[in-house]
């Protein structure tokens, strides 16, 4: 018995795997990227990372050594430099000088050093205007404090302070600066043959306000970056040269709550 087949019905074919790899043929592959080009956006990615996370872990480490307050036993604290106005030590320095008048008395060590020169034009150094309120004002005896009246920044400073500590057998010192100047002096210090230990001031301009704070951070981020890349520091904080409010009152005011 024959069956006819319509003309107009579709065939059903087996499709071979040759076809349905024809049809994937017909597609654009994408061509893979040149090893060369690949190396160097890695690269590229890897410098902008290291670009963008550097500062921001100093920063970071600007901040954390700002909040800390290190007080061992050591041989001598050390006073860095700031504003004095015809020997009068003016805002920064004196809260400086009353904060490691305190260390003293607290017995951390036995000695203060009071470090800074003078910008031109001046009669007195910073180093010198220190020492003069510590004896006067603060009562010490003369014996007990040391003046290193040299540099117009911190890295001359320390050399100088360097230099003596090594003249009279000292090794170990507790740096008074402002909080956010801390981790760069510490730095500094260490890379003179002192053994720093850092306790920051609480009060005076730099940590008046937050604006001043993040400009503080900000500012010493850099200067860090600047000695630890280039060897070199910035310079000294306008406050610490000309321009400063004669303050005759010979001791720190209250400091206003916070």
């Amino acid at each position: 018995m024959e069956l006819d087949v319509p003309e107009n019905e579709p065939e059903f074919e087996d499709r071979t795997p040759a076809e349905g790899t024809g049809r994937k043929r017909g597609r654009k592959r994408r061509r893979p990227r040149p090893r060369w080009f690949v190396v160097t956006v890695g690269v590229i990615g890897a410098l902008l990372g290291i670009i963008v996370a550097t500062p921001l872990t100093v920063g970071l480490r600007v901040w954390y050594q700002a909040r800390q307050d290190e007080r061992p036993r050591s041989d001598a604290i050390i006073v860095l430099g700031a504003a004095q106005y015809n020997g009068v030590p003016q805002a920064t320095l004196k809260w400086r000088l009353q904060h490691a008048l305190d260390l003293y008395q607290h017995g951390v060590a036995p000695r203060i050093v009071t470090v800074g020169g003078k910008a031109p034009g001046d009669n007195f150094t910073e180093g010198d205007s220190g020492r003069r309120w510590l004896i006067r004002q603060g009562g010490l005896p003369a014996d007990k404090v040391i003046s290193v009246p040299v540099g117009r920044d911190t890295l001359q400073s320390l050399k100088a302070v360097g230099a003596e500590f090594k003249r009279l057998g000292l090794r170990s010192g507790v740096i008074v600066t402002d909080p956010w100047h801390e981790l760069r002096a510490k730095r500094m210090a260490s890379d003179n043959g002192i053994d720093p230990a850092g306790s920051p001031t609480r009060s005076g301009p730099s940590v008046q306000t937050r604006d001043t704070q993040f400009h503080y951070i900000v500012r010493e981020t850099g200067g860090y970056l600047s000695y630890v890349l280039f060897g070199k520091s910035v310079h000294t904080p306008e406050e610490t040269i000309k321009g400063v409010v004669p303050d005759n009152t010979g001791t720190p005011s209250t400091p206003p709550s916070r």
